[in-house]
């Protein structure tokens, strides 16, 4: 695995460029959020997906999230109503996951059991510039042991996954906590899981 040390603030552009070819070539990336480190591939590459769903079966970890940088293709992947997108709009980008139901440009394999996606956009400067330069979302699920506990040292990361993952981009200042969980998929909001994101709109 390549590990290189990135300033939070202001990233080394060579990095993430370096990255960035990672990801089109179907490798694996780690990568910071606002909440844990994300594990992922590019969206449109089947062998980095096929990577990615073998290292979720071997450590146990929960459904994938889409990342992306900005609005612009969310509807592309998700279907978004009218009140889901005003409440993203408020929220994003921030420390959240907003499940939506799946759209056809999503491959089957990457639905829940409910046809639905989870979305991110998180606030942090190193993971806005990958997948802004990636120009597609990112596949993404956190760093977690093989009992589905979440790693978020960088060191333990890097010795967990160095078999199996080939670039990381590691930077400080993570809070270490869970993004929360919004339902958007229904009528109504539900919080499946509070987390970092303030949920004061909701109540």
């Amino acid at each position: 695995m390549e590990f290189y040390e990135l300033h939070p603030v202001n990233p080394q552009i060579r990095f993430i460029n370096k990255a960035i070819d990672v990801l089109h070539n179907g490798g694996i990336v780690i990568f910071p959020t606002d909440t844990y480190y994300g594990i992922g591939c590019d969206l449109y590459n089947k062998e980095g997906i096929e990577k990615l769903l073998a290292i979720k079966n071997e450590t146990n970890t929960k459904l994938f999230s889409f990342i992306f940088s900005d609005f612009k293709d969310i509807s592309k992947y998700a279907k978004v109503s009218d009140y889901a997108f005003k409440i993203m709009k408020k929220l994003l980008p921030g420390p959240y996951t907003f499940i939506l139901p799946a759209a056809k440009e999503v491959p089957k394999k990457l639905w829940s059991k409910r046809k639905t996606v989870g979305i991110r956009m998180p606030e942090h400067n190193v993971c806005k510039l990958l997948v802004a330069g990636l120009a597609n979302p990112i596949v993404s699920t956190s760093t977690t042991n093989r009992l589905g506990d979440p790693i978020v040292d960088p060191n333990e990361i890097k010795n967990v996954f160095n078999s199996q993952v080939d670039l990381m981009l590691a930077s400080s200042n993570l809070i270490a906590e869970p993004s929360t969980v919004i339902d958007l998929s229904g009528d109504e909001p539900v919080i499946v899981r509070e987390g970092a994101g303030d949920i004061s709109i909701f109540q």
